[in-house]
């Protein structure tokens, strides 16, 4: 050990500060506890590794996944606002299990008017309604808009046996499906299209008065195969409306009949172009393919206003086929404007598409397209290479719902055209989302009955990532805004949520069905917990690596929730179980204060509380034998205080003489101030201890001690801060970077002025 070195391990060897145990009084034995550390690990949690996943969160070599093909004939009666469908559904048996029989899901169903899940909602009487709620709810015959089964047949064509339950249908199998065994069957269906702004659906049409035309966005409108892995079997949990949907990859080939007139697209590349488009259609098409900077129009708003006119009788069908993708979705309608635009991801060109009726207009025209193109290259930069030919954007007035390759936007401006920002912001800000969830769980293909957050959380956060990027490369659509007016994602947004009463919270790790605010929680939650540990726990180089290695391993793969915080950890070397348990699994919440802080002097004696400890033990001070004392500051009496260390002891002046050179002492950095900072924690969850420092010069200082430092203390934790100026402020998370619910213990001296938290809370005492 070298002379530096033995001089500082003294100095902190002798700052305890004299916090001693007075406690003499025999007390009764206590009883043993499990470990409760916040900082241990979660092997109870996770499922042990195995063949098919590993320890590593990666898909392990025995991994598999099921196949589901559809072929499908689909026909929309817009007069009658049905669609029928004829589909052959071929599934591959992918596992090492020999499978009785089929589960397939009917998620129309929970719209049928004997639907179970009209029953569930226990609140009562609330008491302001919307309009159409109240309608809805207290005056409106139910709507029937469940799936009528005119037959299920097999490849013979031969009746094949089956049972409705709810929202899923079991197909008995007439053998047991082996492995590397396909099976094929037959559905012919039909439904009645709800109002999606009548009945608040994902899909369905809105009618416009107007005109007397309607918009079809079309989704979940066909019986979907369920997924069957080696995590939970079949996942036949039933569609009550909040928990989304569990779907295998697959290719499709779908044929669509629609009004001649109409103007449609879909998941999928588009087979007969030439027979549904135009020729002026098909050459704007071929120059879209070729516009890297603005949108083409394929139909533009006046032909859309003159198409508006007429009703054909006619039909005409347009053929999609798709391939590996887990959905199918598409919008029809004679309102629609069409613009698109070439993409460059990667090595290849992607379409950037929107269609919207004139009613979205100026709004849509100026920044749908735009925002599909930059979210596809942000995404993309932080995930994968988008793998797709194409990327939809349909306007719907209330609607917010993904698909592969489409999704459903809203945002309408006023009828004069006009818009506010909110209108604005709201806008880009779903059609980020939305294009978003391409990629999660489109791609990276989550369990969303099961765990919104894997879709919706993680969606979520790169959404913040691709709005501050769209902000930074277009500051004319946020000016006068310095940054895109995020709503999540950012950790102060976070914190009215984590402050609420406890028996309406949840931990993420819950089941959507269950949750009380699904969005703050399935949505909000865990944008903001992803965002603080890619900016304030493991920096953006780690993180940034470790989420794009998730990403890639399970692309058009079943992820779980324990794939992700597995690679997560992998891919960085940071250990994060500590994280995950607070963050997902409880609903403890961020609260860290300065609860005191204390200045010391060096002293050639003891001070007042040594001499008290020794005197009570009966130990002589000459004990101790030659030591170096601190004293509280407050308890000077010899004018010592003002003093530096050197001053104060003789001790310490000869040590240094003895062991140091005159150079080597003058280029030592011997503290003048010594502090004794006190943080506790009235909130369950660790977090690291961000804190700046300001000096009587003005200067600040800023230090970020580790989560880790609450490990063997989970109530408090006593800092030393050494310093040659004296301290005049303290400020815990002075950028508000870790979600503490409660900032009023934040300041030393404490603040006068009342927190935001306690402001809130006022407000909510009346």
């Amino acid at each position: 050990m070298n002379k530096k070195h033995s001089f500082f391990i003294l100095i902190f060897f002798l700052i305890p500060f004299f916090s001693f145990s007075q406690n003499n009084t025999e007390n009764e034995k206590q009883k043993g506890h499990i470990n409760i550390n916040k900082f241990r690990q979660l092997y109870e949690e996770f499922s042990s590794p195995n063949m098919f996943r590993t320890a590593s969160g990666a898909p392990g070599p025995a991994y598999y996944q099921q196949q589901a093909d559809y072929t499908m004939q689909i026909e929309l009666d817009e007069q009658n606002k049905r669609i029928y469908g004829n589909q052959t559904i071929t599934y591959t048996n992918n596992s090492p299990d020999e499978l009785e029989y089929l589960w397939v899901q009917l998620d129309q169903n929970v719209r049928k008017k004997d639907t179970p899940s009209s029953k569930i909602d226990g609140s009562g009487v609330r008491s302001l309604y919307r309009p159409s709620e109240f309608a809805s709810e207290f005056i409106n015959e139910p709507f029937d808009g469940g799936f009528n089964i005119d037959y299920v047949l097999d490849g013979n064509r031969k009746p094949l046996s089956h049972f409705v339950n709810q929202t899923m249908m079991r197909i008995n199998l007439p053998l047991q499906l082996k492995t590397g065994e396909k099976f094929s069957f037959s559905i012919k269906w039909w439904f009645n299209i709800p109002d999606h702004v009548k009945e608040n659906s994902r899909s369905g049409y809105e009618y416009f008065p107007g005109d007397g035309n309607s918009a079809f966005t079309i989704a979940q409108f066909f019986p979907r195969m369920a997924v069957y892995n080696e995590v939970e079997g079949w996942q036949n949990y039933q569609f009550w409306g909040d928990g989304e949907f569990a779907l295998p990859f697959g290719n499709y080939d779908v044929k669509i009949t629609v009004p001649s007139d109409h103007i449609l697209d879909a998941t999928g590349e588009l087979q007969n172009r030439k027979e549904v488009f135009s020729k002026e259609m098909l050459k704007r098409y071929n120059k879209a393919r070729k516009s890297y900077e603005q949108p083409v129009m394929i139909v533009t708003q006046s032909e859309a206003e003159e198409a508006e006119k007429n009703f054909s009788n006619q039909t005409k069908t347009w053929h999609f086929k798709a391939q590996n993708v887990r959905d199918f979705a598409f919008a029809s309608s004679r309102k629609y404007v069409w613009d698109m635009m070439a993409v460059k991801i990667g090595k290849k060109d992607v379409m950037a598409v929107s269609m919207y009726p004139k009613e979205g207009n100026p709004l849509w025209e100026d920044y749908s397209t735009l925002t599909v193109s930059e979210t596809l290259k942000t995404y993309s930069d932080y995930t994968f290479d988008y793998p797709y030919s194409k990327a939809i954007s349909v306007h719907a007035k209330q609607q917010g719902m993904e698909y592969p390759m489409i999704c459903f936007n809203f945002g309408r401006p006023n009828i004069d055209g006009s818009y506010s920002d909110d209108v604005k912001f709201g806008m880009i800000g779903v059609i980020v989302h939305e294009i978003g969830h391409n990629f999660f769980p489109m791609i990276v293909n989550s369990d969303e009955r099961q765990w919104a957050w894997m879709d919706e959380g993680i969606n979520t956060f790169v959404q913040y990532v691709a709005e501050q990027k769209l902000g930074e490369d277009y500051p004319d659509i946020i000016y006068p805004l310095k940054k895109f007016p995020s709503d999540r994602g950012p950790a102060e947004l976070i914190t009215r949520y984590m402050s609420i009463d406890q028996s309406i919270l949840a931990p993420i790790m819950s089941n959507p069905e269950n949750i009380f605010n699904l969005g703050p929680n399935a949505y909000g939650k865990p944008a903001a917990a992803l965002n603080i540990l890619r900016e304030t726990i493991m920096g953006r180089e780690l993180f940034d690596h470790a989420f794009k290695t998730f990403s890639k391993r399970w692309m058009f793969k079943h992820p779980s929730p324990e794939d992700f915080f597995r690679t997560m950890e992998d891919a960085s070397a940071v250990d994060l179980d500590w994280f995950w348990r607070g963050w997902f699994y409880s609903t403890d919440y961020v609260d860290i204060g300065i609860k005191d802080v204390r200045q010391f002097y060096v002293s050639p004696v003891p001070g007042i509380k040594l001499k008290e400890y020794l005197d009570e033990r009966g130990i002589p001070i000459n004990r101790l034998g030659s030591m170096i004392y601190f004293e509280d500051f407050e308890n000077d009496s010899n004018n010592l205080k003002d003093g530096s260390a050197m001053e104060n002891s003789k001790l310490l002046t000869n040590y240094l003489k003895e062991n140091y050179s005159v150079e080597e002492i003058e280029k030592l950095k011997i503290p003048k101030y010594f502090y004794q900072v006190v943080f506790d924690k009235p909130g369950g969850l660790v977090m690291p201890i961000i804190v700046e420092y300001e000096y009587e010069d003005g200067s600040k200082e800023r230090i970020k001690y580790p989560a880790q430092v609450w490990r063997k203390n989970d109530d408090q934790v006593n800092k030393v801060v050494l310093s040659d100026k004296k301290i005049i402020s303290i400020i815990l998370d002075p950028d508000l970077e870790t979600a503490d619910i409660d900032t009023s213990n934040n300041t030393w001296p404490k603040n006068q002025d009342k927190s935001d938290f306690e402001k809130f809370k006022e407000k909510i005492k009346g």
